[in-house]
């Protein structure tokens, strides 16, 4: 059943995908336009929390992380703009908005906005999961989403085992979305992140009946003293297990 926080995560991710739009088509220098939409996306989402929600604690990556949230029984979980790299370079599409609901100890409402594709995933309507065998369709054929920057070595070492692509793409929130949309058949990620780069993602796969986990399996938990989370696996169920066992045998926790 969509609740209210369901609904208010992808309009909050909607309007700030708007906002970041308008700022991108008035164009600048790169890094400029980062700090800019950074700024211009966190001020916006913890203005209308504050507004909206104001017994809520926010942690945000743009925001100083208040302490307070560890004793709170909500949080919302954002990313104002994720992807800030591929925001500043014209005419790439794979940068999102997050914005996420933990409530004592669970992700219950998430949104992921990819507003140069047009696209609100949400737990208010999450989409149907891929059907089949994953994205490609094709049995021992993996179509994998991996950071534009830093894809995990060991997915090399699978690659030598299982007939896998490797598909770069800059937004955690775009990758995921690839996983939901069918277009790949699983995100893997082991280079480092942080609750807000997966949060979001993490709560629309789940709704939409994804897997979402830690690389070794463990589940991913979120409100913690220490926000990094450095790892995550999002697929249909059907593989998962298939795929954490590839992933743990080709040296996932291993050298990167």
């Amino acid at each position: 059943m969509t609740s209210d926080d369901d609904r208010l995560a992808a309009d909050l991710a909607e309007q700030a995908g708007t906002l970041l739009l308008r700022l991108r088509a008035e164009g600048g220098e790169p890094s400029g336009l980062r700090k800019a939409g950074d700024r211009l996306s966190h001020e916006f989402l913890t203005a209308e929390l504050a507004a909206r929600r104001p017994a809520d604690a926010v942690l945000s990556e743009e925001g100083r992380d208040d302490r307070a949230r560890l004793s709170a029984d909500r949080v919302w979980i954002v990313d104002p703009l994720d992807g800030t790299r591929e925001f500043g370079e014209a005419g790439r599409t794979d940068w999102a908005v997050h914005v996420a609901l933990w409530e004592r100890g669970e992700l219950t409402a998430g949104a992921v906005a990819l507003p140069a594709q047009g696209q609100v995933l949400s737990t208010s309507a999450p989409p149907a999961p891929p059907g089949g065998n994953g994205a490609s369709g094709a049995p021992g054929k993996l179509r994998i989403v991996v950071s534009r920057t830093r894809p995990p070595a060991f997915l090399e070492r699978l690659g030598e085992e299982a007939d896998v692509t490797l598909v770069p793409m800059g937004s955690a929130g775009a990758k995921a979305a690839a996983v939901m949309l069918g277009e790949v058949d699983a995100y893997v990620h082991a280079g480092g992140q942080y609750e807000w780069d997966s949060a979001a993602p993490a709560a629309v796969a789940l709704a939409a009946g994804l897997h979402a986990s830690r690389l070794d399996g463990s589940p991913l938990t979120y409100n913690q003293p220490d926000p990094v989370l450095p790892d995550i696996l999002i697929c249909p169920v059907v593989i998962a297990e298939s795929l954490l066992e590839a992933i743990g045998a080709a040296g996932a926790h291993g050298p990167q």
